[in-house]
């Protein structure tokens, strides 16, 4: 179907969009997921001997990468598995390679976003990390140990499939903490009991732990996550559809009128609303650039607001600040639960703001309380997979306003 004929038809668009992302996730982690696997292990060794994550990028795309694996593993939203060291460093530190230079150690993971679209600075930095003795990742052509190419030129489904890429990596990176023999060397033939996070491994064996079988339950379980987030991104784009176009009109309508976009989201959801500002900011391709303000970014409001009169708040009171009547608001929860998210809400719709929420498992009170105008629903328990969804609808809705 040509452009023109999609522009007329917003539904055939949305599934053209859906096939896209489909073909792609089918096409990336088939062939990976044995690598993804080992690399697992690796990490893990990493882990066990104290080095920690430091991830980078200097776009702002590859900032909010840089920050969302950082959290994920510093604060893991899974009852039972351990913190683990991580670190984000972005372009408002400066640069890459200096700030590598200060804080890279030899046992250290070095994660880089965006190697592609920064003149080299990410791949320097890598190198340097390389040469310090860091395990190094990327998703371009970078001089990494480990290099992963999404098979899309669309920059939006190449985001997608690394964000799910990294939550992988952090969800399975915790098996071989499991087996401690193959993390110092020894086998061991203790029973393994994953407890209450079991679901999460449905393939792990309570067998000798000799690395070859783990790994093999590794590799089966990266493919059990990628079909699953396959089945909630054509959930997620298929029941909304509808919500989607007519958020998108609305949304277009209002930045056609002078109006703005607020952005706003806790923990993983943060850094996926700076994500969503920056692809409303730029203009790649025959997008327009919109104007959007991220309202997680200023560390100053949040921490002040947060510290005077409390967590709630800190959204709302940036929603007085920044939003008229005319703007609109794009909140992303995972549980749609958030006070915070929901003060938000009720202040923006008071102030005349037009709102769009994007909310995990039923929906929460923003839901069944339809509390914003245009509310996405991706039904899942699951956060990381929630979140990969949302960062799909999101990136159509951005599609769909041009």
């Amino acid at each position: 179907m040509s452009e023109a004929a999609l522009a007329a038809d917003p539904a055939g668009r949305v599934r053209a969009l859906l096939e896209q992302r489909t073909e792609a996730n089918t096409q990336f982690f088939g062939p990976e997921a044995e690598r993804l696997a080992r690399l697992c292990h690796v990490m893990a060794e990493r882990f066990a001997r104290g080095g920690r994550l430091v991830a980078f990028g200097h776009s702002p795309a590859a900032r909010s990468d840089a920050r969302h694996v950082a959290v994920e593993f510093v604060h893991p939203v899974i009852v039972g598995k351990r913190a683990l060291p991580a670190i984000g460093l972005a372009g408002e530190g400066g640069d890459l390679v200096n700030q590598v230079e200060l804080l890279a150690a030899p046992d250290d993971i070095a994660i880089a976003f965006g190697a592609d679209e920064d003149g080299g600075e990410a791949a320097r930095a890598l190198a340097l990390a390389r040469s310090r003795g860091c395990l190094t990742i990327a998703f371009s052509p970078a001089g990494a140990e480990y290099e992963f190419e999404p098979p899309a030129d669309d920059p939006y489904i190449r985001q997608e499939l690394i964000e799910t890429l990294y939550h992988v990596l952090w969800e399975l990176v915790h098996v071989f903490f499991d087996h401690r023999g193959l993390l110092t060397g020894r086998t061991s033939r203790r029973v393994h009991d994953a407890g209450a996070s079991s679901f999460l491994y449905p393939f792990l064996g309570e067998d000798e732990h000799e690395l070859e079988p783990v790994v093999e339950d590794v590799r089966l379980s990266v493919l059990m996550k990628a079909q699953e987030i396959g089945a909630l991104r054509a959930q997620t784009l298929s029941d909304n559809g509808e919500v989607l176009i007519e958020a998108a009109a609305a949304l277009r309508a209002s930045f056609e009128r002078g109006g703005k976009l607020l952005a706003l989201g806790n923990g993983g959801s943060a850094t996926d609303s700076m994500d969503a500002v920056a692809d409303f900011r730029d203009g790649a391709g025959s997008r327009h650039r919109w104007p959007a303000i991220d309202l997680t970014e200023d560390t100053g409001i949040l921490t002040a607001v947060a510290n005077d009169i409390g967590t709630d708040a800190i959204f709302s009171r940036q929603v007085i600040a920044y939003g008229i009547t005319g703007d609109s608001l794009l909140a992303l929860s995972t549980s749609g639960n958030s006070r915070n998210v929901i003060e938000a809400l009720a202040e923006a719709r008071r102030r005349g703001l037009q709102t769009i929420a994007m909310v995990g498992y039923d929906g929460g009170a923003v839901a069944s309380k339809a509390l914003a105008d245009h509310v996405v629903v991706t039904r899942s328990e699951h956060i990381p997979r929630i979140q990969e969804a949302q960062a799909s609808a999101y990136h159509v809705l951005r599609e769909l306003v041009g």
